[in-house]
C-alpha cells in the first residue's frame, strides 16, 4: 500500500487574488525548477464561472511565492462550448510550446450543463495561451455521444496519449439529472486531432458508483500509476495500474489517502496530480466542495 504524509492546506479557496470569488480547483503542476513549480488551479468568478490561474510553490519552505494576477484563460464567447467557465485540467510541454488542455463548460436546460475538452497553446515568442480553435477538441460522437471532461495528456515516442472522462449517460437521482461518467482513452500525432474508439480504462466498479474522473498519470520505469477520482455518495481518490497505459487495474486501497478527521478535507478528497521534484514525488488535490475549500498536497513514500 501507498504510503502518504499530508503536509496540509496549501492554496485557500478562494486565493487571495482579486479575480477569484471562490474555489481553488483541479490542481495540476509544471515541473520545479530552481527549488520552484507553477501550480495551476481555476476559481470561479461572481458568476460561477472558472478561470484559470496559478500559483507559485517554493518547495524548499513549502509555502506559496506568488500568484498570478490575471487570469491566463477565461471563458470564451457567448454561445462557445466554454462561455459558462474554462477550468484547466493538464499542461504538456512539445518543444519550446506549452499545451493547455482544459474543461469547456456551457448551461444545459434538459440537463443542467454540458462539458468538452478544449485546447489553449502559449508559445515562447508569445507568452499568453490562444486556443487552437473555437471549437473543442473532443466534440460529441459515437465514442463519447454525451460530454467529455477532465483531460490528461502525456507525449510518448511521438504519439500523444489521453485518458479522459467520458459521459455514459443522465440518471436521475430524486427527480434531478444525474450525470455518469468513466474513464476512456484516446490517441493523437500532433495533440489537436484526437482518435477515439471508445477504449475504456477505469469503469464503474459498482452500480453506486458514477463519475469517475480527472485522471493524472505517471510512468515509472514500465509501469504506469493513475490516481483519479471516484465518486459515490461523496469523492475520494482512486489508484491503479497498467503495463500498457490501456489496461488498467484497480488497486484503490493503495492509493494511500483518505479524508481527515476534521477540517478542510474530511468530507471528501478529489482531483489528484502527482509531480516528482528530486527524491520526492507530491500529490496535489482538493478537499471538501470540490475545491471550494482549497488545494493541499502530500508527500508519497516511494
Amino acid at each position: 500500500m501507498t504510503r502518504l504524509r499530508k503536509l496540509g492546506l496549501l492554496v485557500s479557496g478562494p486565493p487571495p487574488v482579486a479575480w477569484a470569488t471562490t474555489h481553488a480547483s483541479v490542481p495540476f503542476a509544471t515541473e520545479p525548477e530552481n527549488g520552484c513549480l507553477g501550480l495551476f488551479f481555476s476559481s470561479r468568478d461572481d458568476r460561477g464561472r472558472s478561470h484559470l490561474g496559478y500559483a507559485e510553490i517554493d518547495l524548499d519552505q513549502h509555502s506559496v511565492a506568488g500568484y498570478s494576477a490575471e487570469p491566463l484563460l477565461s471563458p470564451g464567447d457567448l454561445g462557445a462550448f466554454d462561455d459558462n467557465g474554462t477550468m484547466g485540467s493538464c499542461l504538456v510541454r512539445a518543444g519550446s510550446d506549452e499545451y493547455l488542455y482544459y474543461i469547456g463548460w456551457s448551461l444545459g436546460v434538459s440537463v443542467p450543463f454540458y462539458t468538452y475538452v478544449g485546447c489553449a497553446v502559449r508559445t515562447a515568442a508569445d507568452d499568453v495561451f490562444r486556443r487552437v480553435s473555437r471549437a473543442p477538441v473532443l466534440v460529441r460522437n459515437a465514442s463519447d455521444p454525451y460530454f467529455t471532461t477532465a483531460p490528461w495528456v502525456v507525449i510518448e515516442n511521438g504519439t500523444w496519449r489521453m485518458w479522459y472522462a467520458s459521459g455514459t449517460g443522465w440518471g436521475d437521482r430524486d427527480g434531478r439529472p444525474l450525470h455518469r461518467y468513466r474513464i476512456c482513452y484516446a490517441e493523437s500525432d500532433d495533440g489537436i486531432s484526437w482518435r477515439r474508439d471508445g477504449i475504456v480504462c477505469i469503469d464503474f466498479a459498482d452500480e453506486d458508483e458514477f463519475a469517475l474522473t480527472r485522471p493524472c498519470v505517471v510512468r515509472d520505469g514500465d509501469l504506469y500509476r493513475m490516481w483519479y477520482s471516484r465518486r459515490g455518495i461523496t469523492y475520494r481518490i482512486g489508484y491503479a495500474e497498467s503495463g500498457d497505459g490501456i489496461s488498467w487495474v484497480r488497486k484503490d486501497d493503495e492509493a494511500g489517502i483518505d479524508v481527515s478527521p476534521h477540517g478542510w478535507d474530511s468530507q471528501m478528497i478529489e482531483y489528484p496530480c502527482v509531480v516528482d521534484h528530486g527524491d520526492d514525488r507530491y500529490l496535489f488535490y482538493n478537499g471538501n466542495g470540490y475545491g471550494e475549500t482549497g488545494i493541499g498536497w502530500a508527500v508519497i513514500d516511494r
